[in-house]
């Protein structure tokens, strides 16, 4: 278990390396800021076509081959960011890393088959925390080192810490020989990974190129047609990539629909607070703080992230897992409100990101449970990888939107917006909490009582046919009487 939580841990903080260092990236490279985002954007999209893939291999007997081979994937791309070898190759290395984002679902997977059942629970909740409080360490740690020793020496950090996990995990994965083989689904993940760089590119680009052109537009678009012709073919093959009928489990599509709302809400927060707290003071907002003290502002998060795994458990044992989510929800809204209250200063975003820790960390811990437990164990994979997936498409979502708002309330001419662009967003996060508590207690009873008819209807159909069969085999033992030698 400690192998599979430090697997998890790396994969997070090597995922966001590229966030604090973009300013940097375009100063030594030579290249510009739009250009100096890619480090980040490409890691995401790698990320994101990577992770149902890895979840549907791993369902078979290679699981642990498959965890290796992705594992080995990140070290090689770490290595290549690291080396001086132009902006291009550090761009090939980050896309390498991206492929470590599908990492944790396999984790997630080994977990509920190699441990006890109790001890599997607690394990999963922990994985799925490690994500979130990874992030939260990845921004004060890469700017301390890119700081203190250059743009290198963070992702040399990144290879060597790495490289320590794939040791490990070499050394003690188990084997899962006695699963079943399954094919991959060639044209679902062409499908797939087409629709999902198209959306990711938007919302990554959305600022760059503008949210009202026709470029972004037609890219959202063709990816929305290629990603109902995903859903269409998943729904007639075999061998679906992602089973998407398990969404007709209430359990599941609860988790699934949560987890996007909520990771659109995590991000739009943590990029409201980033972006504040670096803002310089002669804006007459701000607290003009470097990006070493704005990474430090997140540990609270990853510390109450953590502390969340010890909550969950008693919450559960006094509530039920179904009311974890609102509870969860309900401290993600207190921490924006918070937010909208005493952003002037910095013990006021430590305050706000402990919170949002906290609330983020029951909403994320139990998602994973309630699908390993609503699910088979040969789908584990790609059922857990798909809402890791959903996840990764609201973390985009949140950081775009975020982007959006605050470019609306920019002058022309200004590049910085003014204050009351903050307040709209933390508006909006407050409106997405609100809709992510309201999902997560009106969908579980939508989806069981649609359900509970759908049962009476199928229960009503097969008396009728029982009915019917009875009243065949009641016919077949009267005796027929005839009644003349002419018939």
């Amino acid at each position: 278990m400690p192998v599979l939580v430090f697997l998890s841990a790396v994969v997070a903080v090597i995922s966001s390396l590229g966030a604090p260092m973009i300013p940097t990236i375009a100063t030594v490279d030579h290249v510009s800021l739009a250009e100096a985002q890619w480090s980040l954007t490409i890691t995401m999209l790698v990320g994101a076509v990577a992770t149902p893939v890895l979840g549907r291999l791993g369902d078979g007997p290679d699981r642990r081959r498959v965890t290796l081979a992705a594992a080995a994937l990140v070290v090689l791309g770490s290595v290549l960011a690291a080396l001086p070898l132009g902006f291009w190759w550090l761009i090939a290395g980050r896309a390498l890393q991206g492929v470590g984002v599908g990492l944790t679902p396999l984790a997630i997977a080994t977990a509920r088959e190699a441990l006890p059942a109790a001890a599997s629970r607690s394990a999963v909740a922990l994985l799925s925390i490690t994500t979130v409080a990874g992030v939260g360490l990845g921004y004060p740690i890469t700017g301390l080192i890119s700081q203190s020793f250059g743009l290198h020496a963070g992702f040399w950090f990144g290879a060597v810490i790495s490289g320590l996990a794939l040791l490990l995990a070499a050394l003690v994965l188990p084997e899962a020989e006695d699963r079943e083989r399954r094919p991959l689904d060639v044209p679902g993940t062409a499908l797939l990974s087409l629709a999902l760089i198209g959306l990711l590119l938007a919302l990554s680009e959305g600022e760059s190129w503008g949210w009202g052109s026709g470029r972004l537009w037609a890219v959202a678009a063709v990816s929305l047609l290629l990603l109902a012709g995903w859903v269409r073919h998943e729904l007639r093959t075999a061998h679906p990539l992602i089973d998407l009928r398990s969404l007709r489990n209430p359990v599941v599509l609860t988790a699934d629909v949560a987890g996007l709302v909520a990771g659109v809400g995590m991000y739009l927060l943590i990029s409201l607070v980033i972006r504040y707290v670096q803002t310089p003071t002669s804006t007459g907002y701000g607290l003009g703080a470097s990006v070493v003290v704005a990474g430090l502002v997140l540990l609270p998060f990853s510390g109450a992230s953590l502390l969340s795994s010890k909550l969950v458990p008693v919450l559960t044992r006094r509530t039920s897992s179904a009311l974890v989510l609102p509870i969860g929800c309900a401290v993600s809204l207190g921490s924006v409100l918070f937010f909208l209250l005493s952003r002037d200063h910095l013990w006021g975003h430590l305050v706000v990101m402990g919170i949002a820790g906290l609330g983020v960390g029951c909403t994320f811990a139990v998602m994973p449970g309630l699908i390993v437990a609503a699910v088979p164990a040969n789908e584990v994979g790609s059922a857990v990888s798909f809402n890791q997936l959903l996840r990764t498409i609201g973390y985009s979502t949140g950081s775009a939107l975020c982007g959006a708002v605050l470019q609306a309330h920019t002058a022309p001419g200004r590049l910085l917006p003014t204050d009351s662009g903050y307040r709209d967003a933390a508006l909006i996060s407050c409106a997405v909490w609100v809709a992510v508590g309201l999902i997560t207690i009106v969908l579980p009873r939508f989806s069981a009582a649609a359900a509970a008819r759908e049962g009476a209807r199928v229960d009503e159909e097969l008396m009728v046919e029982e009915s019917i069969a009875d009243g065949v085999a009641g016919e077949s033992e009267v005796p027929v009487v005839r009644a003349g030698t002419d018939r």
